[in-house]
């Protein structure tokens, strides 16, 4: 018996849409990522870029985790955008948007309880334990940002 690959006839364009689709967000997912390192080092005391190339543990540690967590609100705020593209593109980066303005807030407020020196702390050559619990909390925050979206 042989059986044919049958396409369906709108595959072709299915395809190339889709595919235009992920170029858009992955822009979209971009620039909000700058967006959201930039916050992050712009409400931080140092220049991170700085700090990091310099190799400072802590700054490392809680840059990174700083950026997990605006990933967490991005692939969140994607994933509930609205099914249209131009809609959906649209609400991922407002989604996005105040969803990292929320975050920085949020962060600097407990950092704020917990009394924590963050500028010592990332420009410190030797690991702080606080850099830890800077980072648990950009993740915390993070996934909390990032459920509220939802």
């Amino acid at each position: 018996m042989h059986t044919t690959l049958a396409l369906s006839e709108n595959f072709g364009g299915n395809l190339v849409r889709g595919i235009g689709a992920i170029l858009l967000y992955g822009v979209v997912g971009l620039i909000l990522m700058f967006a959201g390192f930039w916050a992050i080092d712009w409400t931080t005391p140092g220049k991170l870029a700085k700090l990091i190339t310099r190799g400072l543990p802590n700054a490392v540690i809680v840059t990174a985790s700083g950026m997990l967590s605006m990933a967490f609100i991005i692939v969140v705020a994607i994933a509930n955008s609205a099914s249209d593209l131009t809609e959906g593109l649209i609400t991922s980066l407002v989604y996005g948007l105040i969803g990292i303005v929320v975050q920085v807030l949020a962060v600097r407020l407990l950092e704020w309880a917990t009394r924590i020196d963050v500028g010592s702390t990332i420009e410190s050559e030797q690991f702080a334990p606080a850099s830890i619990v800077v980072a648990a909390v950009h993740i915390a925050l993070g996934l909390v940002v990032a459920v509220a979206i939802s």
